[in-house]
């Protein structure tokens, strides 16, 4: 068994970070989203990451 301590939040988003604003915008959709954002020269749906944590908590 392996267990995973101080994983940072930047590995934690990596899974929501697309390379394109069409990956970002699809996945938006998917969860209840209307629009993405850039972050680092990445895209993540949502408008932001509040509203992308609020609409991840209602799945």
């Amino acid at each position: 068994m392996t267990v995973l301590l101080g994983i940072s939040p930047a590995f934690a988003h990596g899974k929501g970070m697309y390379a394109s604003k069409a990956e970002a915008q699809k996945r938006a959709q998917e969860i209840g989203c209307s629009t993405s954002h850039q972050n680092n020269g990445r895209w993540m749906p949502c408008s932001d990451e509040r509203e992308l944590h609020k609409q991840l908590r209602k799945q």
